[in-house]
Order: structure tokens, then C-alpha cells, then sequence
């Protein structure tokens, strides 16, 4: 594990009670609750619109809930003064990026803001850690050029890095695989898999999320309708009332994870899913 991501993490615990949000009459999100441990890869998968970054939103303390709490280790995140908050949890979102007039480095060095005094200059401590989070991801070589100059991708792996140099004890990603081609994807959720942070992460590709999270939180509607471990919650039955398509889904002989098979042309009437336990109605 690299210097970056290994860190003596002490708490991080998510608890999400109760979350409601909406955006005027518009209802994003209904009662959700849940919870991701130290050491942990929570997933919210779901179709587009089910409420997945609305939720994480709330988490990160962009999105404030009209009902319901959103705790790290007991305390309301709403509560915490901005910079605790910043030492306790990262987030590396889905929303445009300014096109900042910094070298990879410079904003790499930005996630260790949260540890600094106002006047505080880069220590060796602090090269050391941002040369580890760039070769976690495989950007040591981007690290001299300029941000605004890179590839979606190569932006994506940036800001991974900067949030791994923030070191917190809750990581939370809205779709981090987005941009990467498939080697930097399975790099990137190994990592997520090494960190001794409660991590929450958002995910479309199913065999990903059966592969990489602990538990799995299933979102329509705004509504949890299914959660547990990949094996009890990715079923055939869900991907036709969750998802309304057609696919296959068997133990994969190597991994021993679900592996989903979709069948092309084949869709699925919608139909009324009401499970909130652990997993979902058949």
C-alpha cells in the first residue's frame, strides 16, 4: 500500500438516518438511511435519477436535508465547523472542475490545505505524500504539467490523488470510474479497497460494484428498495424491476463474485419495487 493511502485511521464511521431532499416540489430523495464502517466499500448503484448523487451531496454537506441526519462517528456534519469537516472526509464529485491555472502537483498539494496552519508551507512530509498519491494512479508523470491541459481521465486520476493526500477518515466518490479506461478503473477501486477509511462510492457498473464493495445499497426513485452483501442483492429479478432489462447473473468462477450478462434487445416492464430490507421483492 502506498505511503499516500496508509494512514492509522481513527473513526469515519457514516451513519445516514432518515435522509429526505428535495429540490423545491421535486422529491430526490425519501427516508434513506444508511451506513459504511472503517475499512469498508459501500456502493449505491441504481438507474440514472434514483437519487445517487443527491444523496451523496448530502453527505459532503452541499445538498441540506429537509428530514433526517447524516453523522461521521455521532457528529451531525451540518454541525462541524468546515475545517474538522475537511480532516474527516473527502469527496471527489461529478460536478465541472474550474480549469485551474495550477501545475498536477499544486493541486494534488491542495488536499493537504485541511492539515495546515493559514501561513504553513509544503513539508517533506507533504511531497513525500503527494508523490505517492500521483503514483497510486498512476500520474507521477502528469505532475509537472499544466491541470487545465489534461484529458477527462487524466483530471479524474488527479483528483483522486488529491483527495487520497487529504488522507480522511471517510472518502466518498460520485462515480469515480468516469473517463478512465479500464486499467485506471481497477486500479482506482483497488486502492479504494486498501484504504482504512469507511469509503462510499457510487457506481453504474454493476460487475464493478460486485466486485469491489462490501455492501450495496440499491436506489429508485429516490428510495433504498435493496441492500446487502453484491451476492444477496444483485439478482436477475432486480435488474428487471430496478434496471427493466433482461440479464443472466451467475457466480463468476474466478472472482466468486455475481457477474451480470445483459441481454441485448430484451427489456423489462416496470414494475412497483417496495423491498427496504435485504434485498429485493420478487
Amino acid at each position: 500500500m502506498s505511503d499516500a493511502v496508509e494512514r492509522a485511521v481513527d473513526g469515519g464511521a457514516l451513519s445516514v438516518d432518515g435522509v429526505t431532499l428535495s429540490a423545491g416540489a421535486h422529491r430526490l430523495v425519501r427516508d434513506v438511511s444508511l451506513t459504511a464502517r472503517p475499512g469498508e466499500v459501500v456502493g449505491l448503484v441504481g438507474p440514472n435519477g434514483s437519487g445517487k448523487s443527491s444523496l451523496l451531496r448530502a453527505v459532503y454537506r452541499v445538498l441540506r436535508p429537509d428530514t433526517g441526519h447524516v453523522r461521521v462517528d455521532g457528529a451531525d456534519v451540518w454541525r462541524l465547523p468546515v475545517r474538522t469537516l475537511a480532516r474527516t472526509l473527502a469527496a471527489v464529485v461529478q460536478e465541472p472542475v474550474a480549469d485551474f491555472d495550477l501545475t498536477v502537483r499544486e493541486v494534488v498539494a491542495m488536499g493537504r490545505t485541511a492539515h495546515k496552519g493559514l501561513f504553513d508551507g509544503d513539508t517533506a512530509q507533504d511531497a513525500r505524500l503527494i508523490a505517492s498519491a500521483l503514483a497510486s494512479v498512476d500520474a507521477a508523470s502528469l505532475a509537472d504539467r499544466s491541470f487545465d491541459r489534461l484529458s477527462g481521465g487524466e483530471r479524474q486520476r488527479v483528483l483522486i490523488a488529491r483527495a487520497l493526500v487529504q488522507q480522511p477518515s471517510l472518502l466518498v466518490l460520485d462515480e469515480p470510474t468516469n473517463h478512465l479506461d479500464i486499467r485506471h478503473q481497477l486500479d482506482v477501486l483497488g486502492i479504494l479497497r486498501r484504504l482504512p477509511a469507511a469509503v462510499l462510492v457510487a457506481l453504474h457498473d454493476l460487475n464493478l460494484a460486485a466486485y469491489y464493495c462490501d455492501r450495496l445499497y440499491v436506489l429508485r426513485g429516490g428510495e433504498v428498495v435493496a441492500t446487502g452483501p453484491p451476492a444477496e442483492v444483485i439478482t436477475a429479478e432486480l435488474l428487471r424491476e430496478v434496471y427493466e432489462v433482461a440479464g443472466e447473473v451467475v457466480v463468476h468462477p474466478r472472482t466468486g463474485a455475481p457477474h451480470v450478462t445483459f441481454l441485448p434487445g430484451e427489456t423489462e416492464p416496470r414494475r412497483a419495487v417496495t423491498a427496504r430490507g435485504d434485498g429485493p421483492v420478487p
